[in-house]
């Protein structure tokens, strides 16, 4: 049985990161932005994962960080999904372009 090396890790990790940052990029809708903003937090997770396995000194806290970023991503996922329900409500539409008076 072969071991995999860092490098496959980290370019599932930079896949994902360009996906995230295209998906934030393109997409006007709310959902797809979160969506993307999630992925970027999974290539974090990828990541930290990967470093803590092959790094010995590293090896409990990378998996303890992965999880601080699954606990926060969580929880921006539940109030970016309240603000966008409550603009739903306010404007009928999700579309991050007709969001002009969010602006300070």
């Amino acid at each position: 049985m072969t071991e995999l090396g860092l490098t496959p890790f980290l370019l599932l990790a930079a896949f994902l990161f360009a996906c995230g940052v295209a998906c934030v990029t393109v997409k006007r809708n709310a959902i797809g932005v979160l969506m993307g903003v999630e992925l970027i937090l999974n290539a974090a997770n990828v990541n930290l994962v990967a470093f803590a396995r092959f790094n010995s000194g590293f090896r409990l806290d990378g998996q303890v960080f992965a999880l601080m970023v699954v606990v926060l991503a969580a929880a921006e996922a539940a109030v970016a999904l309240a603000i966008v329900l409550n603009f739903y409500n306010n404007h009928a539409t999700v579309d991050v372009d007709e969001a002009n008076e969010l602006k300070g």
